[in-house]
Parts: C-alpha cells; structure tokens; sequence
C-alpha cells in the first residue's frame, strides 16, 4: 500500500528549518497518534518501501524524512539531538562516535548479534559493499578493471581517455568518502597509488554516489571509485551503458546503521520505526526492499566487512583526520 507523500510546510525547529535538505518528505501526513522525524543519508527513492510498509502496520504515526550528507548528520545532530527521533547514517564511523559519546537510546531486545551492534544503542540493517563502477563505452575493445592495481594500469596507458573522466568522494566532505578511503589505506597501499594516478588525472571529486551513477549514466565520466553498489544498482537499472565490479583484490562492505536518540518524545514508536527496519531487511518479506539485507558475518574472506568496534574511530581523531587529510590532498589535488 502507498501513502501520499506531502512536503513539510508546517513550521519546523530552528535548526531543522535553517537546514537546506537534499530531500524533505512527510509520509502519512494526517496521522494523529505520533509523529517521526528521521534524519537520514540515504536517498528518498531507496527509503520509501521501508517506511510505507511501517506506516501499513502503524497507521496513526507520520513520518518526517529529511536527507543530508553523512558529515551533515552529524553536525546537526550533535548541535540539536532534540529536533529528531531516529538517524540513520552509512558513516559508520560517525554513527559508532554518535552511539559512544552517548546520543544513543539503549533497547536492550533488538535481535541482531552482538557484531552488528554497538552496546545496545547503535543497530546495523544493512550490508553494502564499495564498488568500481564503469561506463562499458569507455573500455570497449579492452580490458575490465577487476582490481584496484589493474584499474591503475588502465589508467596510465590511456591518460588521454579518462583525463577529467574519472569520480569519487571528495572525502573532506563526504563522512562515508572518508570511511572508505580510510578502509582502503588500511588494506593496502595501492589505495596510495590509485589515488595519485587519479590526481593526476584531474579527478572529478563528488559529495555522494548518487551524484557520481548520474554523470557516469550521461557519459560525463567514465570510472566511479568507491560508489556504494546499491546506489550502483538503483540508479543504473536496466541501463547495459554501466557494469559494476567488486574488486577481486579486496572488498570494503559497511554497514548502514541506525539510532533511536536518548532525546527523542517519541520513544516507542521511534524504537518500533527501528525494530521495522530490522526485521524487514533480515527477513525480506512484505513491502519491496532496495536496500540490501544484512549479510551474514563471514571471516576469512576478501570481502571484508566494516567492524562496529573502536578502532573504527581512530581515524576521527583531529590529529590523524588531519594527517590523512593532507596526505589524501597531495596525492589528489596536483595543482
């Protein structure tokens, strides 16, 4: 079933209102019973089944969806925690900060295990791998990038093909930009070397994936590094212009996350908001899901996923960001 979806126009909290969002939807505007406000990094298009099948089963809860960028998230949250009732990030860095510094409400009977959660306050309902996607036009007759040091071999030979053709995150903007590029140096130093070959390239940098599967759909770019396969798959569609690669040298999978925060006045729906999303994604029934479910923990492999543990925040450190930082900006910005 599908609810109509009307925009806010009713007066919102000063922090809330000052904010420009990329998207700001309200779901089931007429119920009376409660109302949500969910500050979300994940695309409007993407959420949407997830919280119609919500509404189905809680016909008398709104909910007020508001997206922004994953670095936004957290600023905003942190200065007013009040103005919302659940976040959901796929900064899983930012989001574990969040939970740690003690933003998070704690409900003890959620059924996750204890890997893909943070001490009862901070949930994981997705697992989603970093992919290399391609614009199949630009490697016809040649080679598929299937790792990271083939990807730099492709790119030095045909400098004149892909210059100012290549895409990723501008990571001092974007929080999941930054996570995955710290992941990535932590895996190995190709991730160095794909950086300068990129630089000097004249790398296009972008604030989220959405924005890089559209350019490379048109044709404005040729590779998109570290795009979310999700988002890949979403917006490519049926579209044979573009092919997604999971890297055979190594995978970095994070997990989308979510928080009921401590402030919320609406504790039980928001933890039912929670526990809906959860049991959607692990069980994928009901309403259509385009967010992938959570995957098994597996060990051992080359797909490596993102730990819910505090070595994720080593790299939030002033000190260290800065540090990475500077060395990410001398490698990329060649000017």
């Amino acid at each position: 079933m599908r609810y109509l979806i009307a925009l806010i126009f009713f007066s919102l909290p000063v922090v809330a209102a000052a904010q420009t969002w990329e998207d700001r939807q309200v779901f089931n505007a007429s119920a009376n019973e409660a109302h949500l406000r969910v500050i979300s990094s994940t695309d409007t298009f993407l959420f949407e089944p997830l919280i119609a099948g919500f509404i189905e089963e809680n016909p008398g809860i709104s909910v007020e969806y508001l997206v922004t960028g994953t670095a936004d998230i957290d600023r905003i949250v942190r200065a007013a925690p009040e103005d919302f009732d659940v976040v959901i990030s796929s900064a899983m860095d930012l989001q574990l900060k969040l939970a740690n510094d003690g933003f998070g409400r704690i409900i003890d009977d959620i059924p996750l295990p204890s890997w893909a959660q943070w001490h009862q306050s901070l949930f994981a309902f997705t697992s989603e791998p970093a992919t290399i996607v391609i614009n199949r036009a630009a490697f016809a007759g040649g080679p598929i990038p299937e790792t990271r040091q083939k990807l730099i071999e492709i790119l030095r030979l045909r400098p004149d093909d892909f210059r100012g053709r290549v895409g990723t995150y501008d990571i001092r903007q974007s929080g999941l930009g930054y996570l995955f590029a710290t992941q990535d140096a932590r895996a190995s130093e190709t991730y160095w070397r794909l950086m300068e070959v990129m630089g000097g390239l004249d790398v296009r940098l972008y604030c989220c994936s959405a924005d890089m599967i559209d350019d490379l759909v048109k044709g404005e770019i040729a590779v998109a590094y570290n795009v979310l396969g999700s988002y890949a798959e979403a917006r490519a569609g049926s579209k044979d212009t573009v092919e997604i690669i999971l890297p055979s040298d190594f995978q970095t999978t994070m997990m989308r996350t979510a928080m009921v925060l401590n402030g919320t006045p609406q504790p039980d729906a928001a933890t039912s908001f929670l526990k809906h999303l959860i049991s959607n994604q692990t069980k994928r029934v009901g309403d259509p899901v385009t967010l992938p479910p959570l995957a098994p923990h597996e060990t051992g492999t080359d797909r490596e996923m993102i730990g819910l543990d505090p070595g994720l925040m080593t790299f939030l450190d002033r000190l260290k960001r800065r540090r990475f930082l500077a060395e990410w900006e001398n490698a990329v910005i060649q000017r």
